[in-house]
């Protein structure tokens, strides 16, 4: 068909296929983990203060110049929790046997305690922390006499938490780097070897707590999954 005389002649329609529209926008609605995470974990930082002020209290009582001092501060050994002092499930994991050891579980106890009370929130972190704390020395007392002190149980019960966290939920998170997982297993196989080399360390406290950080996490529904944010890629 001609066009009106002094116009163009009207164009054919395009017709408009697939492969010539921008292709849709993925909506990934995973909640990316490091996001809003506070270097300043109210909890966990609590939990240092209190553990280096106990051991404060340690030095200043001279409970670490002898064994029976240490006992008497509330070590857990296995004849004594036998007799019926069963606070020693709890209380052996606050007290520390040296400023190298504090040191050392303050430092862990920072790094697994910020990723476990970013994920989980602060009761539902606290609760890990105890259960595992628990754990760690019913394991102990089972498998060995005592003396022992150390957080090392719940601290390990934060990083089997930290596992679970990660590899339970991990279509719903966005964890940039992948590597995190591998880095927390390979840290828990090698301080659990290295405590089976180490008399003094009391490996039974490490795998109690482990397992039972990961059981308390198993059945808790993490915090940072209640709010959820939706990320939009290409």
């Amino acid at each position: 068909m001609s066009g009106v005389e002094g116009l163009p002649p009207a164009e054919k329609p395009i017709r408009i296929t697939a492969d010539m529209l921008e292709p849709p926008r993925r909506v990934d609605t995973r909640v990316d983990f490091e996001r809003g995470m506070s270097y300043a974990p109210p909890a966990t930082l609590l939990l240092i203060v209190a553990l280096g002020a106990i051991f404060a209290w340690q030095l200043s009582t001279g409970a670490l110049l002898s064994r029976e001092g240490i006992v008497a501060a509330g070590a857990l050994v296995r004849d004594e929790v036998a007799r019926g002092e069963w606070w020693r499930i709890l209380s052996a994991t606050v007290l520390h046997g040296n400023l190298e050891h504090l040191v050392g579980n303050a430092i862990s106890l920072y790094i697994l305690g910020m990723a476990c009370e970013h994920g989980y929130g602060t009761r539902r972190m606290l609760g890990i922390y105890v259960t595992a704390g628990i754990a760690g020395s019913l394991c102990s007392v089972a498998l060995s006499p005592g003396p022992s002190v150390g957080a090392s149980g719940a601290i390990f019960g934060l990083m089997g938490a930290v596992m679970v966290l990660f590899w339970k939920h991990h279509q719903e998170l966005l964890v940039r780097d992948k590597r995190i997982g591998v880095v927390i297993a390979a840290w828990a196989v090698f301080t659990v070897a290295t405590g089976l080399m180490t008399p003094m360390i009391d490996n039974a406290a490490h795998v109690g707590g482990l397992l039972g950080g990961m059981a308390a996490a198993w059945g808790v529904r993490p915090r940072i999954l209640e709010r959820r944010v939706v990320y939009l890629g290409r």
